[in-house]
């Protein structure tokens, strides 16, 4: 069994610029504030949540593991 994510979207740093919702259609929504919405927080790792995060300009998606709280983007320094 896979690792199991959470993720979050900072609302205060979203500027819907969408992009989430390009590489993760599934997974991210924006709302009529044009911010972005997971669709499920807690899901399994898959690689378009990872390119959706990575693609967003301004780092607002938080993608951590769910069991033990450590990061996986953006990468801890």
């Amino acid at each position: 069994m896979g690792d199991r994510w959470h993720i979050e979207v900072d609302r205060s740093v979203c500027i819907g610029s969408a992009q989430c919702v390009h590489h993760a259609p599934d997974d991210f929504s924006l709302d009529a504030a044009r911010q972005s919405h997971p669709a499920a927080p807690d899901t399994d790792a898959n690689e378009p949540i990872l390119q959706a995060a990575e693609s967003c300009p301004v780092e607002a998606i938080l993608i951590t593991l769910r069991d033990s709280g450590e990061a996986v983007f953006p990468p801890e320094e």
